[in-house]
This record gives C-alpha cells, sequence and structure tokens, in this order.
C-alpha cells in the first residue's frame, strides 16, 4: 500500500465524494479513482460502495482509514523529526583526517566546537593511501583529505568535495645545511641527498619520485616514515633531508629545521572535506565545515 493511496481512503471517508476529494488534493477525479482502484486490488474486501452519487467507505474502508490516518501521522513525525535532526546544530559529527592534517587542526577546532549548543565532534586519525580516502565517508560524516595535483580527482559522483587549502611541500633541512642559505633549492641541488621519506602511495613519495626523474639519479632513502614530527625529528639530527608541509607543520616544525620551496617540480597537495551529499544537509555539519575552512585559512595566512 502507498501512503497517498491511504490519504485518498482517508479523505474519502471524511468528505464522502470523489470530486471533493479531489478539490482538497488538487489532483483529478480520475487520478482519485484510478488511486482508490489500485488500492483495492491490495485487499480482499470491498473498501467502497456507491450510496446514490456519492462513494462512501464500507466498514473495512474505514478501518483502513483509521489505520492509514495512523501512519500518515507517523510519516508526518518522521519528517519532523528529520527536519529537526537536519537543522540541529548540537548534532554528533564524525571526523578523520590523515596525521599532519590532524596535528594542525584537530585541537583548534575541539575549542572552537566547546561551547554550549555546538555540534558534538569526534574525531579519529586514518592513515590511509590517497585513492582510499573516499571509502572512508562511509564510516565518517567527514573526511580531511588530500592529493597531489597530478592525482586522480575525487569521484565526484560518489562524494562532495570541499576544497580547505593548496599546500606546497617543500625541502626540510638542517638549519646548518649548506642549501638553507638559498631561497629555494631544485632537483638537481637534493638529487645527491640522503632521504627520509613516506611509504609508496602517499604525497612525498611521489613528490621524491618526480625529484629522481628530473635530476636523473637514483634517490637513497634511507628512511620511509609516514609520520610529519617523526620526520622532522630525523632531519634536525643532521643525517638526512626530508619533505614537510609548509602550512599544516607547525606543531612538528622545530628551530633546527629549514623549509626551502622546491622549483621546478609540482609539490603541492590539495587539503580537501570529502562527504556524502546527505551528511551535508545536516546543520552540524555544515558548522564543523565552516570552522574547518576557518582554521585552514588561518594555517595557510601564517604559512
Amino acid at each position: 500500500m502507498e501512503i497517498h493511496q491511504l490519504e485518498i481512503l482517508r479523505e474519502l471517508g471524511a468528505l464522502g465524494s470523489v470530486k471533493a476529494v479531489a478539490d482538497t488534493l488538487m489532483v483529478t477525479p480520475s487520478a482519485v479513482s484510478q488511486q482508490l482502484a489500485l488500492l483495492q486490488r491490495k485487499v480482499e474486501v470491498p473498501l467502497t460502495r456507491k450510496e446514490g452519487r456519492n462513494l462512501v467507505l464500507t466498514e473495512a474502508g474505514q478501518v483502513l482509514a483509521d489505520a492509514g490516518a495512523a501512519v500518515v501521522s507517523a510519516m508526518a513525525d518522521a519528517k519532523d523529526a528529520i527536519g529537526n535532526y537536519h537543522g540541529s546544530a548540537a548534532g554528533r559529527v564524525s571526523l578523520c583526517g590523515f596525521h599532519s592534517a590532524g596535528q594542525a587542526v584537530f585541537a583548534p577546532l575541539a575549542r572552537i566546537l566547546a561551547a554550549p549548543g555546538q555540534p558534538r565532534i569526534e574525531l579519529s586519525d586514518e592513515d590511509v593511501a590517497q585513492q582510499d580516502f573516499p571509502a572512508l565517508t562511509a564510516r565518517y560524516d567527514l573526511v580531511l583529505a588530500h592529493r597531489m595535483d597530478h592525482s586522480p580527482r575525487w569521484p565526484a559522483e560518489r562524494v562532495t568535495v570541499i576544497p580547505l587549502a593548496h599546500e606546497p611541500l617543500d625541502v626540510a633541512l638542517p638549519a646548518g645545511h649548506p642549501l638553507a642559505a638559498k631561497a629555494a633549492v631544485t632537483a638537481d641541488d637534493v638529487g645527491g641527498e640522503t632521504w627520509v621519506t613516506s611509504h609508496a602511495g602517499y604525497s612525498p613519495a611521489d613528490v621524491l619520485s618526480a625529484v629522481a626523474a628530473v635530476s636523473s639519479r637514483e634517490l637513497n632513502i634511507v628512511h620511509r616514515i609516514n609520520d610529519y614530527s617523526t620526520v622532522a625529528a630525523l632531519v634536525a639530527t643532521g643525517g638526512v633531508v626530508g619533505l614537510l608541509p609548509r602550512y599544516t607543520e607547525g606543531p612538528v616544525l622545530n628551530p633546527d629545521i629549514v623549509l626551502r620551496p622546491l622549483e621546478g617540480i609540482s609539490t603541492r597537495r590539495r587539503i580537501d572535506l570529502l562527504a556524502r551529499p546527505e551528511n551535508l544537509k545536516r546543520r552540524s555539519v555544515t558548522i564543523v565545515c565552516e570552522a574547518l575552512q576557518g582554521i585552514m585559512a588561518g594555517l595557510v595566512d601564517q604559512g
């Protein structure tokens, strides 16, 4: 049975004629009759009978109309509940992010949302390869994701993308390194260095593959570590160079390190929020999105 068919049956019981039902629902009488006929096929007892020129409900029809009224009322309550859910600012919002973004934005976000009436944020970190971020939207309301400029775009048919930043990865050098005196470095400058980088499939490893190609050298990679704070600590010892993000590296950068732009190679990664479209209909989710946009804009300004 269809909800609209039960609505028509209820209105027929209240109004007493097909024409009156049609006028009330702003449809044609033939449309009302057609829906009543379809409903009648689904039950074994007559729902209506003729009284003169009018069509009225039988006892069985009245029983079904009363039950239908309860169904229609429940549906209205459900629509009202989901409307309140979508409109509530204080709803629960789950957010996951890759490590360096989490280090930079999770704490400021928690402070912003600490006031009463704000969304109840639930944070998690997910260290996945670039192509695996969209799938996380099945488990989280919002996903902080990154991809290199040259990597495949996010699947627009599956997720909505909210851009946050376009962040370069810079070469991290020990403060006393000879290249630290330069304003920027090239692939030829750093091709002969000893490196710490990420595992394959992550942004730093992608950039180093380009460095190797441009410098025509096989790079000496001695450490593969995905955590930027550990990379920074290793660079600070003076034995290796690495790559660190320009805007989100603040919490892990230390005074024994300098960052230098890498010229001649695309090193920028896009930091985006990914979400399923239905999640962005909730006010609590859009509040978190707006807060993250503000935090990231501040980091870019500082950078």
